[in-house]
């Protein structure tokens, strides 16, 4: 049961980490449910392809930044709204990844690795999500770089009046969250052994809901995937002991992340209509 909860929440984690950087920079990325399918169809092709894991993972943050620089082209250059734009790339992805996996694979359907082919341990969603954290955290607190991110989401005229291309910091964002939703699919698939349509399952809309639960700061964000995957552990082990449909019992963890998330932000809007002004 742990090391299911710690590589589920490590997927998850790594995909709302880089939502975070695009989100602090002003762009929320709609389209992390269709980037995390890119990842996993991009690694998994690539593992077909002969090549180990690790350059399996390149592959899918490429594909990530690649898919990502679609949005970011549509969003912040031609001035197209988010959630049109978001919701196009998850769309397109469904698509395009069903028609690529028949071209390939001469099926839409599930297609798995061979049994002597090399997967990632244990261990790996779970070092990879430390490694992510300590990046995107070094990142947005200790860098130029991450300074120009947080005031891009937060005061974008001042940084023109600086000088600084705001689109450019908010694309380079936006591909940043390319690569961790790339990262955390080809996670996911090389965890399965296999690619199937939908693989992404929610995980990406999650991911959002992940964002804003861990108060849009790193380490909430850690705390607030970690919670997931101990509702979806407790789902998994349920199915054991309660008789009920399965998919009523995977469904719980999507829920009550949601009842959750709807709880906390009530309780803080509340909290804040009752503050008293210093």
């Amino acid at each position: 049961m742990i090391p299911h909860l710690l590589q589920t929440s490590s997927i998850i984690l790594i995909a709302a980490l880089g939502g975070l950087v695009a989100e602090r920079a002003g762009v929320l990325n709609i389209g992390l449910e269709g980037l995390i399918s890119v990842g996993a169809f991009a690694a998994f092709v690539a593992v077909r392809a002969g090549t180990g894991p690790f350059p399996a993972l390149l592959a899918a943050a490429a594909a990530g930044i690649a898919v990502a620089a679609i949005l970011a082209v549509f969003r912040l250059r031609l001035g197209a709204n988010i959630f049109v734009t978001g919701l196009a790339v998850n769309l397109l992805s469904t698509g395009l990844l069903s028609l690529l996996s028949e071209t390939l694979f001469a099926t839409r359907g599930v297609v798995r690795l061979a049994a002597d082919v090399p997967l990632l341990s244990q261990v790996t969603p779970v070092a990879i999500a430390v490694a992510v954290t300590g990046i995107t955290y070094l990142l947005l607190a200790h860098t130029p770089t991450g300074v120009r991110v947080r005031v891009a989401g937060q005061e974008a005229e001042w940084l023109r009046v600086q000088g600084v291309d705001v689109v450019r910091v908010r694309t380079a964002a936006v591909l940043y969250s390319g690569a961790a939703a790339g990262v955390a699919g080809a996670l996911l698939a090389l965890r399965l052994g296999a690619y199937l349509p939908g693989i992404s399952s929610g995980r990406g809309w999650i991911a959002l809901v992940v964002i804003y639960l861990g108060y849009r700061n790193v380490f909430g964000l850690a705390g607030a995937a970690l919670l997931f995957g101990v509702l979806d552990a407790v789902a998994v082990r349920a199915q054991a002991v309660i008789d009920a449909p399965p998919t009523v019992l995977l469904a719980l963890p999507y829920v009550l992340t949601v009842i959750v998330f709807v709880s906390y932000s009530a309780f803080r809007a509340r909290e804040s209509r009752y503050r008293v002004p210093r």
